[in-house]
């Protein structure tokens, strides 16, 4: 059967087990591959002769800004993907082909505006961020370059949902392999052989990105794509846009507090600490992105199930989805953290060859990452309700971890207990918010579906 006619529609009849099994793996590949862009970024500018750590820690301090750029991504994308995949499931073809048209022009404009803004108010940001006159200069080469190519990170990550939204989750996962690969054969290339430093890095990632977005825009011009960029529909219609960035804002606010997390941790770090605390947390955060990768990827092959279902009301195969999918989130995650936490020294070494701030990964990873197992009960939960629609919801829940319980904890510990402080808020938010998500989630799904 062609693709285009067999795609979305293998959503509603293919075994659920199987389908989620079949989108996730390919998801899970494709986070794996998306992850390198910064993992490897940061090994090779770590192994720039006689400035990679600071450079490497200059590069962390810049991390919000790079996760507030992707935040305005997640904002469209993953409001309107699970919307474009509902009206998909409704039979309502033309009405997701007017998602996906508001959806990338309001990533068009956001990306101007983030341009404009972010360069000129970058070096501010990041002394206040925690940068230091020594990590400043290379946090600043690297932004430069990285902020130029901003409309290719917006439409990459933006539109790339659209495409697994439909179910072609190897098509999405191509998208970003392409850019992945192209990365890892630049960055030593820029890095080193052109002895570009940081700038090479920068210039790499840029370059990766915009054949990612171009490869993605080609596919939804194409036929081949069951919701097609158009033209007539590339407009801003404002009752279009509106839900999507009712939707979109529960994983925004969880990427913008994550920029915000970022921020305390690196002052708080620089502060109690200094350069090594706020290179060995970027090590961590970067080791971190393991468990995201996963609880990413099997998001990406549980919501498009669960979206497309609920749409078609088969609540049956929307239940036996989100079940699945919670299983998932618990055990991957719980098996990750166990791994982290007993090999945190040879995770560290891929990093740098500095004693000290190997020794201060050794001992803070298993305390940061501790609570990550439980917490596959709330990524399990978001992921859910992102899928049905239910934004409120959602976003109490995203605002719960991080703007009620983290931001304070990583303020507050650190005055009584010092620099460990600040790695025991994450694991102590992580637990607090997955059991209170779990709750919540017992009344609001039977709110949602009713018994069944």
């Amino acid at each position: 059967m062609d693709e285009n006619k067999s795609g979305s529609s293998n959503l509603g009849t293919t075994p659920v087990p199987r389908l989620i099994v079949s989108l996730a793996i390919p998801a899970i590949a494709a986070q794996i591959i998306n992850a390198l862009y910064n993992i490897v970024d940061r090994i090779y500018i770590g192994m720039i002769p006689g400035v990679g750590d600071m450079a490497m820690t200059g590069v962390g301090v810049s991390f919000p800004i790079i996760i507030l750029v992707s935040a305005f991504a997640q904002l469209i994308g993953s409001g309107g993907a699970p919307l474009a995949s509902i009206e998909l499931g409704k039979g309502s073809k033309d009405r997701a082909e007017a998602i996906l048209g508001s959806s990338a022009a309001s990533l068009f404009m956001i990306s101007i505006l983030l341009s404009i803004v972010l360069q000129t108010t970058k070096n501010p940001i990041l002394m206040l961020f925690g940068a230091s006159e020594i990590t400043i200069e290379y946090a600043d080469q690297y932004l430069f370059i990285y902020l130029l190519g901003t409309i290719f990170v917006q439409f990459s990550l933006g539109l790339n949902s659209f495409i697994s939204s439909q179910g072609k989750i190897k098509i999405a996962m191509l998208s970003v392999l392409i850019g992945a690969i192209l990365n890892i054969i630049l960055d030593p290339i820029f890095i080193f052989t052109l002895n570009l430093g940081v700038k090479g890095a920068a210039l790499a990632t840029v370059i990766s990105q915009a054949a990612s977005a171009l490869w993605i825009i080609r596919y939804l011009l194409s036929h081949k794509s069951a919701v097609r960029l158009k033209k007539k529909y590339i407009k801003f219609d404002k009752k279009v846009i509106l839900p999507i960035l009712a939707l979109g804002v529960s994983p925004f606010i969880m990427q913008l507090t994550e920029c915000l997390i970022n921020i305390i941790f690196n002052s708080g770090l620089q502060k109690y600490g200094g350069d090594y605390y706020v290179g060995a947390m970027t090590i961590i955060t970067s080791v971190m992105q393991l468990i995201y990768i996963f609880c990413n990827g099997i998001t990406q092959g549980v919501q498009p199930v669960i979206s497309y279902n609920y749409g078609a009301k088969n609540y049956i195969r929307v239940k036996t989805a989100y079940r699945l999918g919670f299983a998932l989130h618990i055990i991957i995650g719980s098996l990750i953290v166990a791994i982290i936490m007993l090999f945190p020294s040879f995770f560290a070494s891929l990093f740098t060859d500095n004693f000290e701030m190997i020794n201060i990964v050794t001992y803070m990873m298993p305390i940061f990452v501790c609570g990550w197992g439980i917490f596959g009960i709330q990524s399990g939960v978001q992921c859910t309700l992102v899928g049905l629609g239910q934004a409120k919801t959602s976003l109490f829940l995203a605002c719960l971890r991080k703007i009620i319980l983290l931001i304070p904890l990583a303020i507050i510990l650190p005055s009584f207990l010092g620099v460990i402080g600040i790695f025991l808020a994450e694991p102590i938010s992580d637990i607090i918010s997955a059991i209170t998500a779990g709750f919540i989630f017992k009344r609001k799904i039977k709110q949602v579906l009713g018994t069944i």
